[in-house]
């Protein structure tokens, strides 16, 4: 009896899952902004009913696992949160967590928790729709915390961002100081050892100080008044977790230098015409620059592997053996030489 051998059917391939750094990152900042929430509700006093972190995350996870479930039907791989055990699952909802909590804890809509809701969908969706070609696959290019907040600001024009003094309303004397410098010693050490944001950082804060002159120098704004602003807590925390977000921010130096001072330009624009919200709606605007540029280079790439001349392939084709050969000529049962057509 023969024996019959069914072919074994390969598991789909998975998507491609962040390197170790970058799951470092993601789990030192989602640590961070959970215990930073913690606080706020105990001690700090965030404004925000205590029950709405815990909607924003879990209204994150599920619109996360759910976009990914269908984007893996689609392309036909494995879901990421899949084959990993619990690890896999934990590390592939880091950034669904940081951008829950990140989405309710810097917007303020009153009592419509829907409209937080709104913003927490739009915020993780934009992954799946804003996507621009990066180093051989799509990558979103839109900062979704930052788009999520942009969003509920410019549909709900009665909604604002969270008061700023929320984050040290409680404290006093001593205090008012440790807690933004603790915010920027734990920042620091992140951007520097696991994203490597910190030319970006320098861009956004010398860009930042050079508009604040220059709106004072042409539009008689208090340069003082200005320039404070860049000692509130909401600004540190913009400045170490918002703008540096790995997934939505470039690498090389170069282009951190150009991001993080496109951000302060577009937002010196925005504050000169006397539009409100500019660091959100100038991180968004400046992300999305960035999106085009992406796709306008995959536009100039594919059309020069298109122009690209293709060589013509070399046709070799073997002369026939005589029946006889000639005197001093090849021989019948010698090798054959290639004659090129």
């Amino acid at each position: 009896m023969s024996d019959i051998h069914t072919p074994q059917q390969t598991p789909p391939p998975a998507a491609p899952r962040h390197d170790a750094k970058v799951i470092k990152a993601l789990t030192r900042f989602a640590v961070s902004i959970s215990v930073l929430n913690i606080l706020g509700y105990t001690v700090l006093g965030f404004e925000q009913p205590w029950t709405w972190p815990l909607i924003a995350v879990a209204t994150a996870y599920a619109v996360e696992t759910g976009l990914e479930a269908i984007s893996a039907r689609v392309d036909g791989r494995r879901a990421r949160f899949l084959g990993g055990g619990r690890r896999g699952v934990i590390e592939f909802l880091l950034p669904s967590h940081i951008t829950g909590l990140a989405v309710n804890m810097l917007t303020y809509v009153n009592d419509r928790v829907w409209v937080m809701v709104f913003g927490v969908i739009v915020a993780v969706g934009t992954k799946w729709v804003l996507r621009a070609p990066l180093r051989g696959r799509m990558r979103h290019f839109m900062n979704p915390s930052n788009f999520g907040i942009a969003v509920i600001l410019l549909l709900f024009p009665w909604a604002s961002i969270a008061p700023p003094y929320h984050f040290t309303e409680y404290l006093y004397g001593p205090a008012d100081w440790v807690l933004p410098a603790i915010i920027i010693v734990l920042g620091t050490m992140l951007n520097a050892k696991l994203t490597g944001r910190m030319w970006l950082i320098a861009a956004w804060v010398g860009g930042f100080a050079l508009q604040a002159i220059v709106r004072g120098l042409l539009f008689g704004t208090s340069v003082p008044s200005a320039l404070g602003m860049m000692t509130g807590t909401a600004f540190i925390l913009f400045t170490n977790y918002m703008i540096t977000d790995p997934g939505t921010s470039p690498s090389r130096p170069r282009s951190q230098i150009a991001f993080g001072g496109g951000v302060a330009a577009m937002y010196g624009l925005l504050t000169a015409l006397h539009i409100a919200y500019g660091l959100f709606f100038a991180t968004a605007l400046v992300c999305l620059i960035r999106g085009g540029y992406l796709w306008w280079l995959s536009y100039l790439g594919n059309r020069t592997a298109v122009a690209a001349p293709v060589p013509a392939p070399v046709r070799t084709s073997y002369a026939p053996v005589p029946e006889a050969a000639p005197q001093g000529g090849t021989g019948a049962g010698e090798q054959k030489e290639p004659v090129s057509a």
